[in-house]
């Protein structure tokens, strides 16, 4: 098996080495943290009330955005046209 040698901090050192099993490699600790997760891994975390607040928060902060992008791009319009 081909090897790389690679340099990290101090912080990232201690971080790998707390999330380090006894019989694990640096290695396979980075394998399994790296990993992706398919998320049906999550499906029942949130409590329904909690997902149901949740989903309002996402859809209140993409409403904010949009009108605020909208904004932005009345104002580059008008500025464009001046």
């Amino acid at each position: 098996m081909a090897v790389k040698t690679i340099t990290v901090t101090e912080n990232a050192y201690t971080a790998l080495s707390h999330m380090k099993e006894p019989n694990e490699s640096f290695s396979d600790v980075i394998l399994r943290v790296s990993r992706r997760k398919p998320l049906s891994d999550f499906f029942g975390v949130l409590s329904a009330k909690s997902g149901e607040r949740l989903e309002k928060a996402i859809y209140d902060a993409r409403k904010k955005r949009n009108k605020t992008h909208k904004l932005r791009i009345e104002r580059v319009i008008q500025e464009m046209r001046n």
